[in-house]
């Protein structure tokens, strides 16, 4: 690890909470550059909240912890006639001054979180039915309710959007990838771009968060090529003479006796690691938090198939690396065809990038075309003709129809990779256990991914539905209170929007709302605390 010098260090840390105030510049100033070795004293600063990931999830929680709040507009009539008569009782209140629960009861929608499906609703009314009502909020900009937090994140605010392949239309509308406050249409039309259909490129959905994040002035909160190495949990432990200790551990929840001996007293988050300055070196962090949110996603690692051969170099798992390849000229003139592992969105999005640049592609993957959980099914074929175009050609064009192997595209349906072979080969094998052998020009295995939860102990496998198992989208995602989105398993940890299994941008929104409401809450009855006189704790009042 390469460390800067002491200037450049203190001018790190300062930048992280120079809109604090001049009480807590003098703290800061006294915060070294922890050593790995050295714990932290009590003088030093502890933020209220740490956003880990500037992705739309990040960026929707910032929003809503700096003040803004949602009303129901005066005008406004939800479709929803039971909804819209409980939203009447408490007019004169924002939404996150709401019974949440009581708001969501007998609400459906795509999500499995109700909040989710209450605030997508209200943003989007009826929308999962061709309707395109506008919102029933308005939003007002209220300075008390201001929640000091930091939002970390690797690039530029936006997340992921920012490496996404810029030549693929958006899965989701334009609208639908929007955030409160600022129309996406009309942002577009601000800036001269000309959006020819409801669906947009990546490109313009990232250049339209980054922009977002400066229009609504939340740049203050917001520190980029900032990498995250670990999150700890601190407790302090009391013994008889009252000495105490400070320790690590993230499974500390209560206060706990052991033996009768000693005390256990949950502590706050320590969050550790580095920003990447303009010459390439780090500059080494650590801050403290009384609650951390996760807001990472699920784009950090790419899915693998975990057979022999897959870290040979023409074995690629992702479309951007693809994509450089092709821009690079690399598969020009190739007679060997491109093998596509998939049956997703993205490999979708694959098959068309290769058929488009007039490379051959053999795609495999394990499902029959005629599987109902395909996403193609889902998808109607007027919004999406792309992808229905790519579907058909797996049903018309498979290996046991067309059995010239150099023609533009050729499917294996129910078969598996077996292996890569250094020859650039690919070993396959049906459903009935009969192997080929195919010669490409490059692999791309595009199977999903998974968040990469390293900086947690245990890498966060503590904290899903399905305990010391890794952290997934659909399989196993973190394990919340559905209304806080607070980790049942561990407190004043939240996370949303992938991580919780909200992968639409429309709904992640709903989780921003579950602990922005829960922070004022405990910020409120934090304060009542300090002007009593009863208490005040570490953190910044």
């Amino acid at each position: 690890r390469t460390y800067s010098g002491a200037e450049t260090e203190g001018q790190l840390l300062n930048s992280f909470v120079q809109y604090f105030g001049d009480s807590l510049g003098r703290k800061i100033k006294r915060m070294p550059l922890i050593e790995e070795t050295v714990l932290p004293g009590d003088s030093l600063l502890t933020l209220p909240v740490v956003i880990i990931g500037n992705g739309p999830s990040g960026i929707c929680l910032s929003y809503l912890l700096s003040g803004y709040r949602p009303y129901l507009s005066p005008e406004a009539i939800h479709p929803n006639p039971i909804l819209h008569t409980k939203l009447e009782e408490a007019r004169h209140l924002s939404i996150v001054d709401q019974d949440l629960e009581y708001l969501s009861e007998g609400l459906e929608g795509r999500s499995s979180n109700p909040v989710a499906v209450l605030f997508d609703t209200l943003l989007h009314p009826d929308a999962d039915f061709g309707y395109e009502y506008p919102p029933v909020l308005h939003w007002k900009l209220e300075q008390h309710n201001y929640i000091p937090h930091i939002v970390l994140g690797k690039g530029p605010p936006g997340g992921a959007w920012h490496s996404m392949e810029g030549s693929m239309l958006t899965i989701s509308f334009g609208d639908w990838m929007e955030l409160p406050g600022l129309s996406f249409k009309e942002w577009a039309a601000s800036k001269r771009r000309n959006i020819k259909s409801d669906r947009v490129m990546p490109e313009e959905i990232a250049c339209y968060y980054k922009h977002y994040v400066k229009v609504m002035g939340l740049q203050k909160n917001f520190r980029d090529n900032v990498y995250i190495t670990s999150v700890s949990r601190l407790y302090r432990e009391k013994d008889d003479e009252g000495r105490s200790h400070q320790n690590e551990d993230i499974s500390t929840q209560h206060l706990e006796m052991e033996d009768g001996q000693k005390l256990l007293i949950k502590r706050n988050w320590e969050v550790r690691g580095y920003q990447r300055a303009t010459d390439g070196s780090h500059v080494p962090f650590c801050l403290f938090a009384e609650n951390v949110a996760l807001a990472t996603g699920t784009f950090d690692s790419p899915g693998r198939l975990q057979v022999e051969g897959e870290d040979f170099p023409f074995v690629l798992h992702s479309m951007s690396d693809f994509g450089a390849a092709i821009s690079k000229g690399k598969l020009r003139g190739k007679a060997d065809p491109v093998l596509i592992v998939g049956a997703g969105l993205t490999a979708a999005d694959a098959v068309l990038c290769a058929y488009n640049n007039n490379i051959p592609v053999v795609h495999v993957f394990r499902r029959r075309v005629t599987d109902t959980s395909l996403i193609f099914k889902q998808l109607p074929k007027k919004v999406y003709p792309e992808y229905h175009k790519v579907y058909h050609m797996m049903c018309t064009q498979s290996h046991t129809v067309d059995s010239n192997q150099h023609s533009a595209y050729t499917s294996f349906p129910e078969h598996n990779v077996l292996s890569f072979k250094p020859e650039m080969k690919c070993v396959l094998q049906s459903a009935s256990g009969l192997k080929k052998i195919l010669k490409v020009s490059v692999a791309l295995v595009l199977i999903g991914s998974h968040p990469n939860l390293f900086f947690l102990k245990d890498q966060g496998h503590s904290i899903g539905h399905h305990s010391n198992q890794p952290i997934t989208c659909k399989g196993n995602p973190i394990e919340i209170d559905p209304y806080t989105y607070e980790c049942t398993k561990e407190a004043n940890l939240f996370a949303l929007g992938p991580l919780v299994g909200d992968n639409f941008v429309r709904f992640l929104k709903g989780g921003a709302l579950g602990i922005a409401r829960c922070l004022a809450i405990r910020q409120k009855k934090k304060h009542e605390l300090i002007e009593s006189g009863d208490g005040g704790g570490d953190g910044v009042p």
